[in-house]
This record gives structure tokens, sequence and C-alpha cells, in this order.
């Protein structure tokens, strides 16, 4: 399950033909589908080289009719002409483009069916591609669990890479005794990845070119994860929680130092939670990475020496929101990326005192829009990122490490949004019923007419860590473009708004979060009056699903409800879900420690206060939000007489609208829009996706 000025500027995209009217120029576009998905190009990952001259990075399109996304590697200059070429083969997907420290070879990853045994699906390895001389990339690994991350030595002859290994590694299906699966630990399955098997993750140091391996972690109890060579290429500084706890719902990471070679471990963090994200200085002697020393508390920078052996030292400790992309800029200065208030950006850490402490941070980067995937090339004052607004997925932008001087690199949606007519989002914000302030958002439905009154759907982010801003949201502009307005907001429990802001979601689900969505209602209805108080919409995931059927469990205000991947009983979610006993940290202990305050937040306890028709998405394979959730709450539904329908997705997980089948992604805004035609606009007519 990521702001904004007081009022977004109208529609920037501009339509450069020869039509002299702006009437005319919108007869000439069309509002948004769900099919447009099928059409969307992703850039992603992008990667600076180390001359500055050119910026490699990842573009995901959709094959349709194999219903599948193909990724490709491809580069621009940094100058911005000519234009963006592909470098990867076609016929396969390659993704993760990083440059050699030279310049003069791009590794990326690809799973090839040619490097896979007969019968066995293949997987990703790395290969090398000459960006001098061109031609074909050449594998350089045959690891046999593939590659999931890599990361070049300074000098550029060897690559360290996480893989996974395990006991059973060398022995045929056949072989082996039964094919049952058999745990000893409580975490035992994860969402995105299904049910554990018996590999760990490790890392394992590659020569270049031999390709000759060496694995230098091993262990049954952990995963070894985001490896980091230090500057002189003689350590690797790596993530792992070595309690030997890991799958007995530990929380405790530590950054650790290891030889290149292998050899001992160096423990250089101090936290009894979630230390992460290690990152050397430029002369090798400290280690930055963030860290938690409390249950439910926002991540803090620390620095540390990189021998070891000595305690970490918090930076920044004014920073009140949650740092990540973590790179070194100079010896005393830092650089990461933060969201604040719907928007995400760039800061820079400066120091104030002449010892190793950074006390102050500057945003590089500014306006109504999300930042994110940024690389830095330091020695030729060069930074690229990705950057998305609300009427715009994300392009690749290049500016001076200050932020100055910023080009747009790529275009690659400029000819679907010449057809598109994209609504533009207001900011609305609003006093809850405590006197909390609440940051909202609305968008008018495409078309409005004053005098007319039209429908509003309040839709719910998950998380409930989430954010809500100025990034791009396919589904609001399909809504906007069947003629509905949409509110959305960031209720306490949001990230972006302060610590104190994101805890204000503990022992309170249902409670003033329930306060604050109503509240954003109405001051919708007041700051626009010609929304139909009517004709309410509610709908959300996860986090959003569980909200909105708290919601209508609570209130007769919504006409139409759509619930996707929602919580109807944390009782059982919390004995069923991959995280185990999952909530703990927003309730008075696990279920055990207080089982009435579990049933009093649960929905379901409710569901006879229920009338609004209600349509129910869910997941075959659901660990997150398990499918007993939503059938759970559909019979529930039925059983009280609520006009309700469930639908369920093979194959799915709980990040269908992220990453699902494209079919099932467009299929699901698809039922969506047949809910709220059929109970919002009034069309008894309205036909489901799935009728002939």
């Amino acid at each position: 399950m990521r702001k904004l000025c007081p009022l977004f500027v109208v529609i920037c995209l501009l339509y450069l033909g020869s039509l002299g009217s702006p009437a005319a120029r919108a007869q000439d576009k069309r509002g948004v589908t769900p099919e447009d998905y099928f059409s969307f190009k992703f850039v992603g990952d992008p990667h600076i080289s180390p001359d500055g001259k050119v910026v490699a990075y990842v573009l995901t399109t959709i094959d349709q009719k194999k219903n599948k996304r193909e990724s490709s590697v491809w580069v621009v200059p940094a100058d911005g002409s000519p234009a963006p070429r592909r470098l990867s083969a076609e016929g396969f997907s390659s993704n993760s483009p990083r440059w050699s420290p030279d310049g003069k070879t791009l590794a990326m990853l690809s799973a090839r069916a040619s490097d896979a045994p007969a019968g066995e699906t293949p997987r990703s390895e790395i290969y090398l591609l000459s960006f001098a001389s061109g031609g074909e990339a050449i594998a350089l690994t045959k690891l046999k669990n593939g590659v999931q991350s890599y990361q070049w030595s300074p000098e550029g002859s060897r690559i360290v890479v996480v893989s996974t290994s395990g006991p059973m590694d060398g022995v045929a299906a056949a072989d082996r005794k039964s094919d049952v699966r058999h745990y000893t630990h409580i975490q035992y399955k994860f969402n995105d990845t299904g049910w554990f098997d018996d590999k760990r993750r490790h890392l394992w140091v590659v020569s270049v070119p031999g390709g000759e391996t060496k694995q230098i972690t091993e262990g049954q109890d952990w995963n070894d994860t985001d490896p980091q060579w230090s500057p002189d290429g003689t350590r690797i500084a790596f993530v792992s929680d070595r309690t030997g706890k890991a799958y007995d719902d530990s929380h405790n990471t530590d950054v650790w130092v290891i030889p290149a070679a292998g050899g001992t471990l160096t423990r250089i963090s101090d936290h009894a939670f979630e230390d992460e994200n290690p990152r050397w200085s430029p002369d090798g002697k400290q280690i930055l990475f963030t860290g938690q020393t409390a249950v439910h508390q926002f991540p803090k920078l620390y620095v540390a020496d990189s021998s070891g052996g000595a305690a970490s030292e918090m930076v920044l400790k004014d920073l009140d929101s949650i740092p990540g992309e973590l790179h070194w800029q100079t010896s005393n200065t830092v650089l990461f990326a933060a969201g604040v208030k719907g928007e995400t950006h760039i800061f820079r850490a400066d120091p104030s005192v002449p010892d190793r402490g950074v006390r102050t941070f500057t945003a590089l980067t500014s306006g109504p829009r999300g930042i994110h995937a940024f690389d830095v090339n330091q020695s030729t004052g060069k930074m690229v990122y990705l950057t998305n607004d609300f009427e715009h997925l994300d392009d690749l932008y290049i500016s001076g490490l200050d932020g100055s001087g910023e080009r747009q690199l790529t275009h690659v949606n400029s000819d679907l949004w010449a057809q598109l007519e994209l609504q533009p989002v207001e900011r609305l914000p609003y006093k809850s019923t405590d006197g909390w302030a609440v940051d909202g958002f609305f968008v008018k439905p495409l078309g409005w007419q004053a005098g007319k009154k039209y429908p509003m759907v309040l839709v719910i982010h998950g998380g409930p860590e989430g954010m809500f801003g100025v990034d791009w949201y396919h589904e609001f502009q399909v809504y906007a473009a069947k003629g509905w307005a949409v509110f959305f907001c960031n209720p306490r429990g949001s990230t972006g708004y302060g610590e104190k802001f994101e805890r204000g979601e503990i022992n309170n689900w249902g409670g003033m979060d329930y306060q604050d969505f109503m509240s954003g209602v109405d001051a919708a209805l007041k700051q626009y009056p010609w929304v139909d108080a009517n004709d309410l919409g509610v709908t959300g995931g996860s986090y959003g699903g569980y909200m909105t059927n708290w919601i209508v469990s609570h209130t007769n205000r919504f006409k139409a409800a759509v619930t996707l991947r929602s919580i109807s009983n944390f009782i059982s979610d919390d004995g069923t879900r991959d995280g185990a006993y999952g909530h703990r940290d927003y309730f008075k202990g696990i279920v055990f420690d207080d089982f009435d305050q579990y049933w009093e937040a649960s929905p379901l306890k409710y569901a006879h206060n229920v009338r609004t028709p209600t349509l129910i998405l869910h997941s075959d394979n659901d660990f997150r939000v398990p499918i007993e959730q939503g059938e759970q709450w559909f019979r529930a539904l039925q059983h009280f007489g609520v006009p309700s329908e469930i639908v369920f997705f093979p194959r799915e997980n709980h990040n269908l609208t992220r990453t699902g089948e494209p079919k099932h992604l467009v299929e699901s805004l698809n039922w969506q829009l047949y809910w709220f035609d059929r109970y919002l606009n009034g069309n008894s007519a309205a036909k489901p996706p799935d009728a002939p």
C-alpha cells in the first residue's frame, strides 16, 4: 500500500495543433479509460554514466495479447538529444542497469530461457553489454537461483550480488521425500513472494569478466540484503537480522560489514529495531544508515564508524519525516528523499558544526509533484530523477546537485497525453472534529458545468501509513471522466505530516480517522455546493478497504461502496495474515492481550447496520489480508439483505491494483465503474465486466 500548492494549476499539457479555441481543442480529446492502462509506458531505475553524458533507465510497456509487462533498458543523452535508444535485446525483459566504474560496460539483469535448464523457469542473471562497441549482451553469472540485486565494486573487477541458497539446492524435485510444506517458525509466508521455501538470501562476489563466484555469507536463520562496497573495495556493508529469530517475528535488522573476500562480521549499528540502508562516506570512515529505537517510530538518520565498536550518532534530530534513497554528496553532505505534505522531494543535509554531526537540511527540488529514484554523479555535479504529478506519469529529469538547471529528458507518454483531457487537482485543507488539521484534495468531474449536480466518490488510501498527493492516479482520472467528483485526503495515520500525526492512528482505528473522513466530506460539500450530498460513493483498498467497511457500517450517507482487499475481522485476520499479529503496533498488544479491542474495531461486528450497496473485490493469493476477510464481509452483508456482490481474482495477491496481471488490473477498475454506474448514476441496466 506518496505536497501541493493551495490550488493546482490547470492542465499543463497543451495541444499544439492548429485549432484555435479551447472548446475546439477539448473536442479533440477524450477522458481517461481503464483500458488506457494498456498504452501506458513506465520509466524507472535511472542511472547516470560515470562521465555524466548518458543516462540509462528502464522502460516498461504492456503487451496486452500476452497479458504481461515487458521491460527493456534504454539510454538517453544527458543533454536531451538525440532521442533515447534501446540497448537491451528484444524477446525478453531486462532491467536494473548499472554502469561499470569506467563507464565502458553496462550491466543489467535479464531472464532468458536459453540460460535455464529444460522445463525450468528462467531466472534473472547479470548480463554485460559493451557500451563503447555495442553488440549483444553476454551473460556473466549462472547462479542456480539467479540474481536479485547487485552492485559493481569501485575498481570494476568484481560485482557483489544477492542470490538465494538452501539445504535442498542440488537435489532434484523427483528425489525429494515430500512436497508438503513444513515450518517451525511463526513467519512462513509473505504476500509478494508467497509461501516461504527453504532458501535464504545471501551474498556472492563475482569476478569480471570471468564470472567466477564465491559465496561470502550463509545461514538458514536470516537473510542478507542491500550490499554496499566500501570506497576502497576491501569491505562490503549489508543488512541482516542475525539474532537467529528473523523468522520468529524479530524486527532487529542491523548494518554489518564483512571483508570482500569473506570472513569475520563487524556489527556497525546498535539499535534494537530496524537499522537499514547503509551508505559509505566518500573516505570510507563512516557509514550512514536509517535506524529505529522504538516501535512505530519514524526512521532516523545515523552515522557510525565503519570499523565498528563505537556508538552511532543521530543526525537531523529535527527531521520529522521518513528519509530514503540515501546518497553521500561530499564527506560532510548527504542527500535523501522524503515525503512532505503530499509531495516527495530531494533534500540536502548540511553540517552546521565542525564535527561529523549533520544538523540542518534543505529542499533541493520543489513544486507540486512526486520525485523519486534519484541517482547522483558527484564528479559532474549532476543528478537524475523521476518525477510525476497528478496529470503525468513518471518522466526522467536531470539537474545540478543543487536542483538548478532542471531539464526533462524523456516524454514517454506524450503521444497518449495529446489524446486525453486530464483533470487537475485542488488542495482542500480542513479541520477534523477535534481541531486537527487534515490535508484534503478534490478533483472536478470532466466537463463540469455550473448549475448541475454531480456525484462524488471518496477514495481512501492504504496503509494507513500511505500518503495521497500529487502522484499520478489512473483511477481518479477515470472517475472524473465518468462525471464523478473525487475527494481524497490524508487522515491521521498518514505519513508526510510528522510522527505525531502518523501515530494518531494508534489505538484509534475506526475512531478519529473516521471523523477525519467525515469532516473532509463535509468540507467538500461546503466548498463545492454543486456536489450532490445524496449521491456519494466510497472506495479504498487495504486500510482503505477496512475504512470503507467501517464507514458503511457506521453511516448510511453513501449510496455505493467498493471495498478492495479489505479487513473485516481483525481477530481472524491477525491469525492468518503474513505478518503474524501484525497489528500489535496499532492496538494494546496482540489479540490475546485485548481481545475486545480487536473485535470492537472490526467492521464485522457492525455488519447489521449496513444499508449501502457494496461490491467486494479480493484476490485469491492475498496473504496480507487473506481472502477469508472478503468472504466474511460478503456473507454478512448477504445475511443482512444488503445488495452486495463479490469478485475473486485468481493468481493475484494484495498488490492487484499495482502489479497484478494487466487484464486483471484493468478489469478491477471496470468492476468499480460498473458498481458506481449502477448505484451512483442509478443505471439499473449497468452490466458487470463479465457479462456476455
